[in-house]
């Protein structure tokens, strides 16, 4: 049987097993610890999983189940494809990358991220530039931090991910929900919970993924 693992996020170290399918069909995802830290994982039968849209759904799955779990906790999530040849290996990760992980999970601590896009029907430039400067103070005072994705089309106003507090979870839908009445022009398109995939950049090279042979 193969020791592969297929890791999702990191966490605080806990020891946490969840029912859920993972990458490949896995039936058993939990968690592999080291020191203050936590890796959920999965076995696989490859350290190189093919990307297919039922995969990356899978690994989403997972994440987004670890997110809201009894309450709610931090994970730093981890891209697609993060397979590791054994437990030895990965924890080798995890001792390189361990002050950037804990870094990280102090940054998004008690905090989950929410996407919005805002497209309006008006042409008219000088009132969009009014309409996004309305909602995106509107959003800042609600949120912890925020990062700008692409404007890829003109009638794309907004386009941003938050990171909000989960206690103030409830005050930021309360504001899309006041930026909704006060603009009739636009749709807004809300989404979320999210692991902070916008918000942590720690990077693991495929040389650490393998380890030594």
């Amino acid at each position: 049987m193969s020791d592969n693992l297929y890791t999702y996020g990191i966490i605080e170290q806990e020891d946490l097993e969840i029912d859920v399918d993972g990458v490949r069909g896995s039936e058993r995802v939990y968690t592999v610890d080291y020191n203050s830290l936590s890796a959920v994982v999965s076995g696989i039968d490859t350290t190189e999983p093919e990307r297919t849209d039922d995969a990356v759904e899978a690994h989403n799955d997972v994440l987004q189940r670890v997110l809201q779990y009894d309450g709610g906790r931090a994970v730093v999530p981890m891209s697609f494809g993060m397979g590791f040849k054994n437990g030895r290996t990965l924890k080798g990760v995890l001792r390189g990358a361990q002050r950037a992980l804990r870094s990280a999970l102090n940054d998004i601590d008690g905090t989950v991220e929410l996407g919005v896009k805002v497209i309006s029907s008006d042409d008219h430039e000088a009132s969009n530039e009014t309409a996004r400067a309305s909602i995106t103070d509107r959003l800042s005072e609600v949120s912890i931090n925020e990062t700008e994705n692409d404007l890829f089309s003109d009638r794309l106003i907004v386009n941003k991910s938050y990171l909000v507090d989960r206690e103030r979870r409830d005050d930021f839908d309360a504001a899309i929900d006041e930026i909704q009445s006060a603009h009739d022009n636009v749709v807004i398109q809300y989404t979320g919970p999210w692991p902070a995939y916008n918000f942590v950049d720690i990077h693991i090279g495929a040389d650490q993924q393998q380890g030594g042979r």
